[in-house]
């Protein structure tokens, strides 16, 4: 079972957060090479369709357009020792909408949908020197448990996170 994440409820301007369909890669692709200096290709993010921890999170706007992709998560369950371990693979948010609830709104979703498939604790890994991720992911909880040298390719190094479901 989950637990309700520690940043407090949903508001009314929290981002509409659904399930991505092969409609919004195009988008996700965009805010992936927006978001990463070595971005995922578009068939890596292709491959996660159907995945119930691929999720998009919408904004709507002032101008009555439809809704935004405003960002995007991607979070699985990996085997571990006979309970499932989450694991978010990728998380970016439009430059556009960084600092709005997106993320947040985002990873809380991806931790209920995790939670529902039995898993006792979820994991992510994240540039060392990305401050803003980190706090994010103290703020839900998570705890740095090891770093791994050199896990990017242009040499940084990445701090697991885990946080108990």
């Amino acid at each position: 079972m989950t637990t309700v994440a520690p940043d407090g409820p949903e508001t009314p301007d929290t981002p509409a957060v659904r399930r991505a369909v092969r409609a919004d890669l195009i988008e996700i692709h965009r805010i992936e090479q927006a978001s990463f200096p070595q971005p995922w290709p578009f068939s890596a993010l292709e491959s996660y369709l159907g995945e119930a921890g691929f999720l998009v999170a919408e904004t709507g706007n002032d101008d009555g357009d439809p809704p935004a992709v405003a960002g995007y998560i991607i979070a699985d369950t990996v085997p571990n020792h006979g309970t499932p371990l989450g694991h978010v693979k990728d998380i970016a948010v439009r430059p556009a909408y960084r600092r709005q609830g997106v993320a947040s709104a985002l990873l809380r979703r991806a931790m209920e949908v995790i939670g529902e498939t039995g898993a006792g604790s979820i994991k992510l890994e994240v540039r060392a020197d990305n401050e803003g991720a980190r706090r994010l992911y103290r703020r839900f909880g998570f705890e740095h448990r090891k770093t791994i040298p050199n896990y990017y390719s242009n040499g940084e190094d990445a701090l697991v996170m885990v946080r108990l479901l």
